[in-house]
């Protein structure tokens, strides 16, 4: 029997990254450096997954995403920051320039890589629960719901650029040496990380599969179609929404953390309106709804970005805009929703063809 198409498609995406990439580095036909940026692809693509997640499946447009993203990374920064200098006095050159003598207490955990890991996922999750609950409890939604959340994430980046929060401000964390005791600048050391990111998407997109195909996940489809609805049920509303934009947090905080050591530096500046604005856009483009959709939105994307801001640096916003625009007024589905149509289009026209009597 043949392998149906959702699974071909995954089973081909990952022999492709992990098998025939790695061999290219290994011949010398691909770079360290293309490795690492597949690395951080695979990083926009986890976080895109908890976006379509909340809003792809529940109907939820949250625009302050990039806020857990950061989170997870700053968490991972600040460790990163401390192991620079294995000295007990030890202060970042920020932390001097503002005359502090001694490690802030927050810093504290961060010494250590293993609650650095569970700060970094509690952390978000935290957050993501504050705001949830009280925007959920309000039942705000729709219009107001990206609203609110849009100025969340400017009030988060204008606290992070203060250099009295002692988190690096305008210029972030960055400087970073090793990770566990592997140099960071090593090419065995970048590809490790480059699959470490892979296997971590995979996971996660299997774990967002079991979630949207459970009885978990038809609820939350029949609140992003029927909300009032299946609020005279016996489902909470409130719960579930609260629930998945926790999952949706946690997860964007996997991605950052992950994020953090391949690019070396994290700044307020990728948790700005306009970061949580690109991570919505990923999604749209590659096709809201459809886990497939997100991970090609993201992935497509960040590709296109590359490739436009070496050739064309001003104009990313632009195209990226025209974009957006065409997917709204000619393909809502994204480019996963153009395939299935030209595929059910060929479709037919074969069957057509077949159905068509000899002359």
């Amino acid at each position: 029997m043949l392998l149906k198409s959702d699974k071909i498609i995954p089973i081909v995406f990952l022999s492709f990254f992990a098998i025939l990439l790695p061999l290219g580095y290994s011949a010398g036909l691909i770079s360290v450096n293309s490795i690492s940026l597949w690395g951080r692809y695979f990083c926009f693509a986890i976080a895109a997954l908890g976006i379509d997640l909340i809003w792809g499946y529940t109907g939820i447009m949250s625009m302050c995403q990039a806020i857990f993203f950061c989170l997870g990374g700053y968490g991972i920064g600040m460790y990163l920051t401390l192991q620079a200098d294995s000295s007990p006095a030890f202060l970042p050159d920020f932390m001097s320039w503002n005359n502090l003598t001694e490690l802030p207490f927050f810093w504290m955990p961060f010494q250590n890589f293993i609650p650095t890991l569970l700060l970094g996922l509690l952390i978000p999750a935290a957050v993501a629960f504050i705001i949830g609950y009280f925007i959920f409890r309000s039942r705000i939604k729709g219009v107001y719901m990206a609203i609110i959340t849009q100025a969340l994430a400017l009030s988060v980046y204008l606290l992070f650029i203060r250099n009295e929060t002692n988190m690096g401000g305008t210029n972030g964390l960055t400087n970073f040496k090793t990770l566990l005791g592997f140099d960071l600048s090593q090419p065995a050391v970048k590809l490790g990380l480059y699959m470490v990111s892979l296997a971590t998407l995979a996971g996660v997109y299997q774990i967002c599969r079991h979630i949207v195909g459970s009885k978990f996940g038809k609820v939350l489809l029949a609140i992003r179609d029927s909300e009032s609805r299946v609020g005279f049920t016996a489902y909470r509303v409130l719960h579930y929404k609260l629930t998945i934009f926790i999952i949706a947090a946690v997860i964007g905080a996997i991605a950052g953390m992950l994020y953090v050591p391949q690019t070396g530096i994290i700044t307020p500046g990728r948790m700005d309106v306009k970061a949580s604005v690109e991570m919505l856009m990923w999604v749209a483009l590659g096709g809201r709804g459809h886990l497939k959709g997100a991970i090609l939105g993201a992935i497509s994307v960040n590709c296109l970005y590359s490739v436009c801001t070496t050739v064309f640096p001003e104009g990313w916003l632009f195209i990226l805009g025209i974009l957006y625009v065409l997917t709204v007024l000619y393909f809502d589905k994204g480019f996963l929703g153009l395939f299935e149509k030209l595929a059910i289009r060929v479709g037919l026209k074969s069957r057509k063809t077949a159905a068509a009597p000899l002359p």
